[in-house]
Formats: C-alpha cells, structure tokens, sequence
C-alpha cells in the first residue's frame, strides 16, 4: 500500500498518507471540466496531491493551490508536487480550511475537493487515518463557506461523496446559489448499488446532465467507459 503509485505522467508517493490513492480521487481529477481553460485552481484537502496533479497535467492553470492540515501529508503532498513536472504551477499551503479562508482573499476558476466522509461509527485508532477520513475534520458546511468566499463567477465546483448524501449536499449548495451542472454517478459493478455521487457546481442554472459510470463488469474486467476516462493517468489502461 506504501508504495509509490506510478502514473503515465507522475509518480505520487502516499507512504506518509493516511488516505491513499483511490479511484475516488482519480475518478473525480479525470472527470472534472477543465473547458473553461481555468487560470486558477484550488484543491481543498490534498492528501497526496493527486487531483492537483491531474487538473496540471489536463490544463494549463498556472496557479494550483492545495491545502492539507495533516503534518505529514502536507510534507508528502509538496514533495509529490516537487518531483513532478509542474512544479513551477503547484503550491501547497500546511493549513485548515478555515486558516486558508481567513489567509486569502483571492477567486478561483476551478474548486475541486475530494472530501473526508465516514460517519463516527468507523473510527479507527489511527489518528491520522481518521483525520483524513472522517467529516468532522472538514464539515461540508466549512467546503460550502470556502465555495462561497473562492469561487469565482464564472467558476466550477466539483467533488465527490457518497450518492446517499447527493440530495442534501445539493440542497446546501444552492443555498449560496451553486447549481448543479452535471452529475456522474459511480457503480461498482452493474449488479451494485451507486456507491458516490460526482457533482459539479457553477452559479449558472441550467439542466443537469446526469450519467452514470459503471467501474467493472467483474473483478478487473474494466468497462470502456472507466477505461476511456482514467486511460490518460493509469500505467495498464
């Protein structure tokens, strides 16, 4: 697990994560719209890095901004940025949501966020794993709060979280008056429930467009639609 994870273009190291690569994360960082050519990018709660080094290598941006509050993997996540080969675009800031909303006054073009999102019932005694993993370290109120202080007019907002929550996440962001565009919506398999909810948010209004992604029709028989969208990224597809 402590490997490093080699991608076509980039190599992440994750020994220092508690939260390691997952096709969450990759899903999301192939997904996301990069069409509106966006300047600049802020990805909330880096981990590894993994979906800033994505948005670098399918955009131009040049200004990628991660925050990460864990010691270790803000350590993990500049190093990965680094050693990559867009280090003069991506910068990582050792600090919680907050701290960053009440450091920076800036808009940006693209928000993306790969949230914590297990409930109390899951702690482990790995404290890290928890922070990493567990909302109440980044409350989606706090996501929202951030959305509303760095989203640009003409921005996007994307994340990812579990399909049970799509309705109430929806609900919260139009509040602030964050519309969803377009939705995927991920199957492990065509026999399984939809497992998480990709969304992506602008403050225009228009119809959503919802498509579903099934991963695998059986276990690593890959379906075109996840082979086409994550083939740029994974070394075997």
């Amino acid at each position: 697990m402590n490997k490093p994870f080699q991608f076509k273009q980039f190599t992440v190291n994750q020994d220092q994560c508690a939260m390691k690569i997952g096709t969450d994360g990759v899903l999301l960082g192939a997904w996301t719209s990069v069409d509106h050519n966006p300047f600049n990018v802020l990805d909330i709660g880096a981990g590894t890095g993994i979906l800033s080094l994505m948005i670098a290598q399918r955009s131009n941006a040049e200004q990628i901004e991660a925050i990460e509050i864990d010691d270790d993997a803000f350590e993990q996540c500049a190093e990965n940025f680094e050693n990559s080969p867009w280090n003069d675009r991506l910068f990582c800031f050792h600090a919680s949501l907050l701290e960053y909303i009440e450091a920076v006054d800036e808009k940006f073009n693209l928000i993306i966020c790969n949230p914590p999102f297990y409930s109390e019932d899951y702690k482990t005694e790995d404290k890290a794993r928890n922070l990493a993993r567990f909302s109440d370290a980044m409350p989606m109120e706090h996501i929202i709060f951030a959305v509303i202080n760095f989203l640009s007019e003409n921005g996007i907002f994307s994340i990812v979280i579990p399909h049970k929550m799509e309705n109430t996440f929806i609900e919260e962001a139009s509040l602030i008056g964050l519309f969803p565009n377009r939705i995927l919506r991920v199957k492990g398999n065509p026999n399984s429930e939809i497992k998480r909810s990709l969304i992506e948010f602008s403050y225009s209004e228009t119809a959503t467009k919802i498509s579903e992604l099934i991963i695998e029709t059986e276990r690593h028989q890959y379906t075109d639609d996840y082979i086409n969208l994550t083939k740029d990224f994974y070394l075997k597809m």
